[in-house]
């Protein structure tokens, strides 16, 4: 019995569930907002810049391991792994969410991580010329607002893909829960 669990994908898949949708919690509810309050701007910034690649990477590699450890059920004619995942009664309850995390995750790493990097390069840059950091409101340059209106644009877009991610991993949590009653 003890061997057939360790080699059966169910509870790699629920553990990976489980990382992923409490790390998505922790990272977005309590300590993004708990550093963004405690800290000063340049080590929050600080630490994220080095937070976000790992939690981004973490947020598309797991849903793409869910995707490969789908659980089937024997008794209910469910195939496992993507096979499973892709038959029709599982698209809505299982895969749009799953799909919905991993390219989320995937949005997030290699689109908005990269453009969030370089704007925060160019308000550095822009910092230097200014002679007045990038959060110093006081006469600010048009072109520091622009960047941090850009900025702020951009994180908002982040703040938006992260919340469907979250979403989707609570919906599958449901999809989830209903297969083991």
């Amino acid at each position: 019995m003890v061997a057939s669990i360790i080699t059966s994908v169910v509870p790699y898949h629920v553990i990976s569930y489980g990382t992923l949708l409490g790390t998505t919690f922790f990272h977005s509810f309590i300590n993004g907002i708990v550093m963004f309050r405690t800290v000063d701007r340049p080590s929050f910034s600080a630490v994220q810049s080095k937070l976000f690649p790992i939690y981004f990477g973490m947020q598309t590699a797991i849903p793409a391991f869910l995707a490969l450890t789908f659980p089937g059920n024997a008794l209910l004619g469910i195939k496992g792994g993507i096979s499973g995942l892709l038959e029709a009664p599982n698209q809505w309850s299982s895969l749009v969410p799953i799909a919905t995390m991993f390219v989320s995750g995937l949005v997030q790493l290699a689109v908005l991580l990269p453009a969030t990097i370089k704007t925060m390069k160019d308000r550095r840059g822009q910092a230097k010329r200014d002679g007045k950091e990038w959060y110093d409101k006081d006469a600010q340059s048009d072109e520091m607002r622009a960047l941090n209106k850009k900025f702020g644009m951009l994180h908002g877009l982040s703040s938006l893909v992260n919340l469907a991610e979250f979403v989707a991993a609570v919906a599958y949590g449901f999809t989830l829960a209903a297969r083991i009653q």
